[in-house]
């Protein structure tokens, strides 16, 4: 679990009159860096590498192209003529074999399996675990383990997060006191994952036992036996599935989930991969008075999604979409980053995710390099030209030379930029010049859902295809930030007009959304 919310804290506390008073301001200064003002020559040389490690295909398609034209144009006696002249060349005849040979070869072995997203789906929790601001004010005074000052923050903290009152905490935070044992929180897991799995088992009429491939990420609850044990149980998937779980990733670890399972559909073929998303709060809340161990209660709430992903030709008709890029970026190296989103022990022993005062400065670092790599696979010719010579002229030149900002919108229809907070949406949609309407899913699935971590990009998808906005040939930027501190991007293309899911996340609710947000 990792939070991104672009909030500076400071408590002060002060004797007046006899009795304490408290005071608690939270300033909204801290911004993303001006990331597009600052680009890094190497970033771009990384994804220009992306591109090039492609060209031999890129140029044997239109060599076998140019054959195959002059072949089929040959009447019987051009082809009469070839033969002599080959029959008696026999040098020309083995060297033109082998290079036919050669280049269909590497052609076929370096021509990546094309992967399709058949459906997915989102959980949507029931509605007696729904938390209202007051509820959630009202439970958390009651447990009597927060003081007024935190009280007072957790308070500002919400109304200035983006979160509506339909969100869902689990059952054992509604609880009088919260009993936030291992049992509470095998529950929560299960009734995510199950619900999420269920209702995409039953929409696209795929068994269980035809599962080859099973990644489920959650960042912050890892059991023994772990999560994909507990979903090979439920659902007694085959004996030689290829399981993996992953942990401590953050919410960025959904993109990973579906990069990882991506590698092994390259390698086994004709099966389907399911990726399972989700967080587990039971465990995580933060019962302390350190202020920047608090932020996480306020924003992070239950949800979770399924994907089911396939490299199957014969399901390529009823795929909703195709995979086509998927970026990632880790700042891990640098301390700060490595450090801004921490898991650890108060003064008290008590257990939380502390939130670093440079997390939106590292988060910008991390969205730079990442977009720049990204860039010169996705961005129109025309754009990488205008960008990249300005580039060159502002270091060979002139070091005050404005870069010039390539337009994304140009790359990219629809944008699901991980709800993590309301400060990180505002501040994408400023840096890479957004209008409104494409940062619309992360807004309304931030009041709708809260930040249900690494499955906020899928609510978001969610929302664009229940509003009837995806059209064949879209192009969807999911984008994450995760704890480590990465940054990873993933490219769809709509492989037809998508429809909304049954029984999707926002089935009932859909019509009353966008809704006007008090900031």
């Amino acid at each position: 679990m990792d939070g991104t919310v672009g909030s500076q804290f400071n408590a002060g506390r002060s004797g007046v009159s006899g009795g304490p008073s408290v005071g608690v301001q939270i300033q909204n200064d801290r911004r993303l860096p001006d990331f597009l003002q600052s680009v890094n020559l190497k970033y771009v040389k990384l994804g220009y590498h992306h591109l090039i490690s492609h060209l031999l295909t890129l140029c044997l398609i239109p060599i076998m192209a140019v054959i195959f034209v002059e072949v089929s144009q040959m009447n019987p006696n051009d082809i009469r003529q070839l033969w002599l002249q080959l029959k008696y060349n026999l040098v020309s005849v083995i060297v033109c074999s082998a290079i036919l040979v050669f280049g269909s070869t590497v052609y076929i072995m370096s021509r990546p399996l094309p992967v399709y997203l058949i459906d997915y789906s989102c959980y949507r929790p029931p509605d007696h675990l729904k938390a209202p601001f007051h509820t959630f004010m009202d439970h958390s005074k009651l447990t009597g383990d927060f003081d007024e000052s935190s009280l007072e923050f957790q308070r500002k903290i919400l109304q200035r997060s983006g979160l509506g009152d339909d969100t869902y905490v689990p059952d054992a935070m509604h609880q009088i006191p919260p009993v936030p044992s291992m049992a509470a929180a095998r529950d929560e897991s299960e009734q995510v994952m199950f619900g999420a799995l269920d209702n995409l088992f039953r929409n696209t009429s795929i068994k269980p036992k035809d599962i080859g491939i099973l990644v489920v990420n959650c960042s912050l609850f890892n059991p023994t036996p772990s999560l994909s044990a507990m979903i090979i149980n439920k659902y007694k998937f085959r004996v030689n599935i290829r399981s993996f779980n992953l942990g401590g990733m953050g919410c960025s670890a959904g993109v990973i989930a579906v990069d990882l399972a991506k590698d092994l559909l390259q390698i086994h073929r004709k099966t389907y991969a399911v990726v399972v998303s989700t967080e587990n709060i039971t465990q995580n809340w933060y019962f302390g008075n350190k202020k920047s161990m608090l932020i996480p209660n306020c924003l992070f709430r239950v949800g979770g999604s399924a994907v089911l992903l396939t490299n199957k030709s014969s399901e390529r008709r009823r795929a909703k979409y195709k995979l086509v890029h998927i970026v990632r970026t880790h700042k891990g190296a640098d301390d700060k980053a490595f450090q801004c989103v921490y898991q650890e022990q108060d003064e008290l022993g008590k257990t939380g995710v502390s939130l670093s005062k440079d997390l939106m400065a590292i988060a910008g670092g991390a969205l730079k390099t990442n977009i720049t790599t990204l860039g010169p696979l996705v961005l129109p010719v025309s754009e990488q030209l205008l960008f990249f010579s300005t580039l060159v002229l502002k270091k060979l030149l002139n070091k005050n030379v404005k870069p010039y900002i390539p337009d994304f919108k140009l790359a990219f229809d629809h944008f699901c930029i991980h709800a993590g907070g309301r400060a990180v949406i505002d501040e994408l949609e400023k840096n890479l010049e957004l209008m409104p309407i494409h940062v619309e899913a992360s807004r309304m699935t931030l009041h709708r859902f809260g930040n249900t971590s690494s499955s906020s990009i899928w609510y978001e998808l969610a929302y664009m295809e229940a509003k009837g906005r995806i059209r064949k040939g879209n192009r969807v930027w999911q984008i994450a930030f995760g704890s480590g501190f990465k940054c990873n991007s993933a490219v769809w293309q709509a492989m037809k007009n998508v429809k909304a899911t049954r029984d999707g996340p926002w089935e009932d609710c859909i019509d009353k959304y966008p809704v006007k947000l008090v900031l």
